[in-house]
């Protein structure tokens, strides 16, 4: 790995040898920390009180992270990240902050992703309402690969800050890189800190180091020896310390293992039940967890691993050797554990629908929507429930989906996932279609009170995210995958509720 040996996974190199850039990430990123604590410096000086991210997948799941384990610091701005295109999703942020002092940082890779970019077009309105005469672009700064439209874009506009990541890392992997650290900053986190427990870690996975020695390792081994076993459901289980983390580590492991009907499933996010209520598929890690959480499942015959992290800004060490775990785990199924082949099937398809609509304004129908209780009549041993609400995200509709996703596996013993639209596009779509064919998935879409409208674009934001959600639709059952669809129009909550009671 260290030698950038492509073999290792595959004999074609393709996004591969120029993908390991997170390797040395860390030690780049220490040389660059006085250029981003200026930054983050200069827009305290100018007042700005809301930072709010525009990205997808891993532009915005590492940075999220932080913003929960971690947050910002006293006088430093708070930090929202917006990766959804619903429209009261947007209206939300909208409500909350002012934009004449607020600082947008569009974060994209490719820095020509759909929802960001349609996110820069109404903000840029929003700000050029609020401050007038000013310059609009100086409330905006960049995340991108050089090269970019969107670094073309930040030139043209006059973008207070174009950041220019390393090119040779893929997004799940590159929270480490600017694409973390520019939002850390900007919170007034301590990224020395992060850095240095990233480092610290990479002492132990370099090349001569003792693997007994390694979390990233002993997480590979212990990941390994249970899908030998059977056990793909790999259940992230964290405290109080860590909030957040499976949402990053879920898409992590999603979108890299999750191909050519391989990969590792991850869990996140999902109520605890008793021990004897899992199924014969799981194993159970606990990053900031101490053993004795896991003595029941244990005893029980599961295998479970306390990380005992007891430091937010242990983060730093845990991303990297998760990210280590999971490349090695990509060598042993004999996959590249750095591209996403399936990721296209959902964005060709939206594209499709998007076209047609700009020459017929109407969306097609779906055919063949089968019910929930359709769908759970075909559970099986060792399958997963995925819920995929294309809805927006508030407590509420998360304690409903939880208390249903309590009732499925204690009736039909099998695990469940909740990822909203269109984040998880990016994170555990690949993984729902290129992975193991035990999925049940269950997609949930809803009315929109208030549409907001894309600037210079013939559809708005409500007929971009159902587009989005008839497109992964059509992907699934391209796929060959189960799936079933429910379309609220009313209360979601009570809906929903509703069927957790029918379970």
């Amino acid at each position: 790995m260290w030698d950038s040996d492509h073999t290792l996974w595959k004999d074609d190199p393709a996004e591969i040898t120029n993908r390991l850039g997170w390797l040395n990430v860390p030690a780049e990123m220490m040389d660059l920390i006085p250029d981003l604590e200026q930054f983050a410096a200069e827009v305290v000086d100018r007042g700005i009180t809301d930072i709010v991210l525009l990205g997808m997948g891993g532009s915005s799941l590492g940075p999220e992270v932080l913003r929960q384990a971690i947050g910002s610091a006293p006088d430093y701005p708070k930090l929202t990240v917006l990766d959804s295109t619903v429209p009261a999703a947007i209206l939300s942020v909208r409500d909350r902050i002012d934009p004449a002092k607020s600082l947008f940082l569009i974060s994209s890779k490719s820095g020509g992703t759909i929802e960001p970019l349609s996110l820069y077009r109404y903000f840029r309105n929003e700000v050029a309402d609020a401050v007038g005469a000013g310059n609009p672009g100086r409330h905006f700064a960049t995340v991108t690969d050089p090269g970019t439209p969107l670094q073309a874009l930040g030139d043209a506009e006059g973008f207070a800050r174009i950041f220019l990541a390393n090119p040779d890392i893929g997004g799940r992997y590159s929270v480490l890189s600017h694409f973390g650290m520019v939002p850390a900053a900007l919170m007034g986190v301590d990224i020395r800190r992060l850095l240095e427990s990233a480092l610290a870690v990479r002492e132990n996975i370099a090349a001569g180091a003792d693997p007994a020695a390694s979390s990233a390792w002993s997480l590979a081994a212990q990941v390994m020896a249970a899908l030998k076993e059977g056990r793909d459901k790999l259940t992230i289980a964290t405290g109080g310390t860590l909030p957040g983390f499976g949402l990053w580590a879920e898409q992590l492991l999603a979108e890299s293992t999750g191909k050519e009907g391989k990969g590792v499933i991850p869990i996140a996010t999902e109520p605890l039940l008793h021990a004897e209520a899992y199924g014969s598929d799981r194993i159970f890690v606990g990053p900031d967890r101490d053993a004795d959480a896991f003595r029941d499942l244990i005893a029980a015959g599961h295998p479970a691993y306390a990380g005992g992290v007891s430091d937010p800004y242990d983060l730093g060490g845990l991303f990297l050797a998760w990210e280590f775990a999971t490349a090695v785990i990509g060598a042993e199924l004999k996959i590249n554990p750095f591209d996403q082949p399936n990721v296209q099937a959902a964005k060709d398809a939206t594209d499709a629908v998007l076209a047609d609509y700009a020459r017929h304004p109407t969306l097609p129908p779906l055919d063949s929507v089968n019910s929930l209780p359709e769908l759970l009549s075909q559970a099986r041993e060792g399958d997963y429930l995925a819920i995929m609400p294309f809805v927006a995200e508030t407590d509420e509709s998360t304690a409903a989906f939880n208390e249903l996703r309590r009732r499925v596996m204690a009736k039909y013993r099998i695990a469940t996932t909740l990822g909203y639209g269109p984040r998880f596009l990016h994170s555990t779509g690949q993984l729902h279609k290129g992975g193991p064919n035990s999925l049940l998935a269950f997609q949930v879409t809803a009315g929109h009170a208030r549409d907001v409208d894309i600037p210079d674009a013939p559809y708005s934001f409500g007929t971009l995210v159902d587009a989005q959600a008839i497109g992964d639709f059509q992907a699934l059952q391209a796929a060959g995958r189960r799936v079933a669809r429910l379309h609220v129009d009313g209360d979601l909550v009570a809906a929903i509720d509703a069927l957790a009671q029918a379970i």
